[in-house]
Parts: C-alpha cells; structure tokens; sequence
C-alpha cells in the first residue's frame, strides 16, 4: 500500500501587478492556513518519506510551511520545475518514477493540474481542490510503477475552510 497527498499551494499574493506569476509569494491568509493545514497533518500522523513541490514561490512557502509542521526536514523538499503548470498527465507519469522503497509522498502543486491528478487516480471527483486544499489517498500497489488510473482510493479531503471540532478542552 501507498499513501499520495496532493497539495494545492496556498492562497497568493496579487499585489503586485507586474509580478511574474511564478514569483507571487503567499499572502497574509496563505501564510496562516499552510501551518494551519500542516497541523492537521501532524494530527493524523503524515510522515512522507518524500516532499515534492512545484518551484514556483507560492509552493515553495506553502510546502515549507507544512514541512516545519510535520516534521520533514525543509532542507529535504525536493523542488521540480515540472511540478509547475504541469498536467495531470505529466504528474501521473512522475508518480509512476518514484523509487518503490517510498510508502508516503506529498506533492505540492498547482491547479488545475493537481485537481485533474486526483481525478484521474481514483474514482471520487472534486470539482476543485481549494487553495491549500489537501487530497490524502490509497494506492493498493506495491511499487510506484504499478499505478493505473482510478487504482486510488480517497481516505481524507481537507481544506482551510473546512470546519473542525474543537479541540477537547483539559478541564
């Protein structure tokens, strides 16, 4: 068994009108929601073996962000340049290059790419993964190289917005 979550970078900065796209760093609720989405993590015990994220600025921040928060060394994310603007296709096929001796990978990538990798990995469709929206899923295969479409299964679908019941309180 695999373990994939799919990260969408979080909320950018449009601030700056003459800004390349790929330089946008994250704004102000960005740079709360990936610790925020980063903890929840921690909580239901992610431990990747390995961290890919797109290049650009916006990923960077947000996968470096959730990395302090997991506990996964910073200086180990592996940054691709393929992982910005690349397709689900183009993603797909990464996956399926991952060395077999990883159990858990996360990738930190961009719509509407990350969106489409997890619908064409398993059979539950989202519209849109949201602005630091995280997809955890099931790959029932032994290595990499075995993934097929649709082989995935869905275990967990979170995001900033979405609601969570306090924590219980220590009285």
């Amino acid at each position: 068994m695999k373990r994939l979550t799919l990260i969408r970078h979080a909320k950018s900065s449009w601030d700056e009108s003459g800004l390349a796209d790929f330089e946008r760093p994250l704004n102000e609720r960005g740079k709360r929601d990936a610790p925020e989405m980063g903890r929840r993590l921690a909580a239901i015990d992610a431990s990747p073996d390995l961290m890919l994220a797109s290049t650009a600025k916006r990923a960077r921040s947000t996968a470096k962000r959730i990395a302090s928060e997991i506990g996964y060394p910073k200086v180990e994310i592996v940054f691709e340049q393929l992982f910005y603007g690349a397709t689900a296709g183009e993603m797909f096929d990464a996956i399926r290059r991952l060395k077999s001796e990883l159990s858990e990978v996360i990738i930190v990538s961009h719509n509407p790419g990350i969106t489409d990798l997890n619908n064409t990995l398993c059979d539950t469709h989202i519209d849109n993964i949201p602005t630091c929206g995280v997809v955890r899923l099931e790959l029932p295969v032994s290595g990499w190289d075995a993934t097929e479409p649709g082989c995935a299964r869905m275990v967990d679908f979170d995001y900033p917005k979405r609601k969570h019941p306090a924590a219980p309180s220590s009285d």
